[in-house]
């Protein structure tokens, strides 16, 4: 079990691989935490799972301070990553301002989505001292400005791109990177490119370790599941048949 992002080169080095999944609340949190988890991420898709919202854009800075807040609370020893939401990094300035919101939390580090066009902002949040996680590959923030969620890695270019984000990040100082959707042969490239700890998601088994959201782990969103998640409960069935059953009692 992680217990600081200083444990990261080791357990890239040595492993186990990591094991992140989501949290967007208190109770949710405190389990993860429990468990034994090695890293909790307060993900901006607590727009789509927790508030029904289509995409993770319409993510404010409050909800996720909200949410932020809310795991910290639930979690004694789990380092937490809190994402920056859509239009809060917009210059090097602004991504610090809300970092150090984030880090007021009680985060242990701050994510956002982007490669070499982000590094001026990557570059000041770790100037200031906070710790930093990159994505790369799909990025859920583009969604709309790329015509929906697409696979990363499958030509030349695109594969020549993320190598060139990754390196930057590293070179930043980036404490881990998530890999999203990208092909497996050049997740697992990247991975032995950088000094960062990789993270995957929908994008095979050679990254240092795989992120999942726990809705989708746990089967207690049933309108969508990705297809690389695979759920290992139904909550979603189990609190159908609970309330039901409560219905019919209270019914009488």
């Amino acid at each position: 079990m992680l217990t600081s992002l200083s444990e990261l080169p080791r357990r890239k080095a040595s492993g186990p691989k990591l094991a992140v999944l989501t949290a967007y609340d208190y109770p949710t949190a405190r389990m993860l935490d429990d468990a034994g988890v090695d890293l909790i991420l307060v993900g901006d898709s607590l727009g789509m799972v927790v508030l029904g919202l289509p995409d993770t854009t319409g993510v404010t800075m409050d909800m996720m301070l909200h949410h932020t807040a809310a795991v910290c609370r639930g979690v004694k020893r789990a380092p937490v990553i809190a994402d920056l939401p859509f239009a809060s990094y917009r210059t090097p300035a602004e991504a610090v301002l809300n970092s150090k919101r984030l880090m007021d939390c009680g985060a242990s580090a701050v994510k956002l989505e982007g490669g070499v066009s982000m590094i001026p902002q990557i570059r000041a949040i770790i100037a200031a001292g906070i710790p930093f996680v990159g994505h790369i590959g799909m990025l859920p923030q583009s969604v709309k400005e790329e015509g929906g969620y697409k696979k990363k890695g499958k030509t030349g270019e695109q594969i020549e791109r993320l190598i060139a984000d990754a390196r930057a990040l590293d070179e930043a100082g980036a404490v881990a990177m998530v890999l999203e959707s990208i092909v497996p042969e050049v997740a697992m490239q990247i991975t032995t490119l950088v000094k960062a700890s990789t993270i995957g998601i929908g994008a095979g088994s050679g990254t240092d370790g795989q992120v999942l959201v726990t809705p989708d782990l746990l089967g207690s969103f049933p309108w969508f599941r990705p297809p690389f998640a695979k759920p290992r409960a139904d909550v979603a069935r189990e609190t159908l048949r609970a309330v039901r059953e409560y219905i019919a009692e209270v019914s009488v």
